[in-house]
């Protein structure tokens, strides 16, 4: 059920060298507003990462400052990880360098006012993504959808994954009530049966099958999804400090790397308890979902192709108004000084 990773290859042409990039003008704001910290250290601004995942343990156990102290860096925590929209305005307003987001509502970010750029990327997750519903609901294929509300993130992974799971099946994407809701908002409600299914990925979805209540009637691999997770920076902090955005490459994918052999060691960093905390049977399902999935990689042409693929499926079912030109939005983190 897992999709085989794209094979990586040399950076595409597409992508902005760290020669053009400082000729470029941000559309944001491009101020130095990270300031520097003791002795004019660079300090970044990510989003704090909880209590799982790679820049969790590297907030615990300091790799991450360490490893950014050789480029002259260090990190500002600030706010909380999250969708990428509201990420994405902050980086456009000089609020935030760095944040995490699928290609998906990368697009819709980019069909605004962009002042970032993405400079990594991960594997569609064939495994950790899908459509959810409840055991016993008597949906037992994308085709059962039809005449049925089904909850998704608007403009996001949640649509995306339905009417692309949709057209997969022939089904005309009228025939699907779509109820727009933030995912943070959305369990309540999928599980107060207000809705019949929900378009969701792994950050949501463990829980509830987790539960042993729900399950996916398709998953990213069935659907066909191309559904990239991508780290973004925000172009002025790139302009300034390329050095910077490399070191923190090379950390995301070594560290990626280790976590997709031993992912407990990444769960549950500062405590096992509590509502941020992932047990019993969800931690299974993490743990499973991530030795299937990806790691942070350079963009390679093959991942462009399929950017381009989601850019132009958004176009063509109205969720942009137009095709958003991706590939004008990315950066080759290798080539970085």
């Amino acid at each position: 059920m897992n999709l085989p990773r794209p094979l990586r290859t040399a950076a595409a042409p597409a992508l902005v060298t760290a020669t053009a990039l400082l000729a470029l003008t941000a559309c944001g704001s491009s101020g130095a507003g990270s300031g520097s910290g003791a002795g004019g250290t660079v300090e970044i601004r990510i989003p704090d990462p909880g209590n799982s995942g790679v820049l969790a343990l590297g907030k615990k156990d300091g790799s991450l400052d360490r490893a950014l102290a050789k480029a002259g860096a260090e990190v500002r925590w600030t706010g909380s990880a999250g969708p990428f929209a509201p990420a994405a305005q902050a980086m456009n307003a000089d609020r935030l360098d760095i944040a995490t987001g699928s290609i998906t509502s990368g697009i819709t970010s980019l069909a605004q006012r962009p002042g970032f750029k993405f400079f990594t990327a991960v594997a569609p997750d064939a495994a950790g993504e899908g459509i959810l519903v409840k055991n016993g609901s008597g949906i037992g294929s994308v085709a059962d959808l039809v005449g049925r509300k089904v909850a998704v993130n608007q403009g996001g992974t949640g649509e995306y994954l339905l009417l692309k799971a949709l057209a997969k099946a022939g089904i005309p994407a009228g025939k699907v009530k779509r109820v727009y809701l933030r995912p943070d908002q959305t369990a309540a409600v999928f599980n107060a049966g207000k809705v019949d299914a929900w378009a969701v990925w792994a950050t949501y979805a463990v829980a509830e099958i987790g539960s042993g209540k729900a399950h996916f009637v398709a998953d990213g691999a069935e659907i066909g999804s191309d559904n990239y997770s991508l780290n973004a920076v925000r172009t002025g902090f790139a302009e300034q400090h390329p050095g910077v955005v490399k070191a923190l490459y090379r950390y995301l994918h070594d560290a990626g790397a280790k976590e997709k052999q031993d992912p407990a060691a990444y769960l549950n960093v500062f405590t096992d308890a509590g509502p941020t905390a992932v047990t019993g049977k969800a931690k299974e399902v993490q743990i499973a979902f991530t030795r299937k999935g990806g790691t942070v990689e350079a963009i390679g042409q093959q991942d462009i192709e399929r950017f381009e693929d989601v850019a132009g499926f958004y176009a063509e079912q109205k969720v942009t108004p137009g095709k958003v030109d991706v590939a004008a939005h990315l950066l080759d983190v290798e080539k970085l000084k």
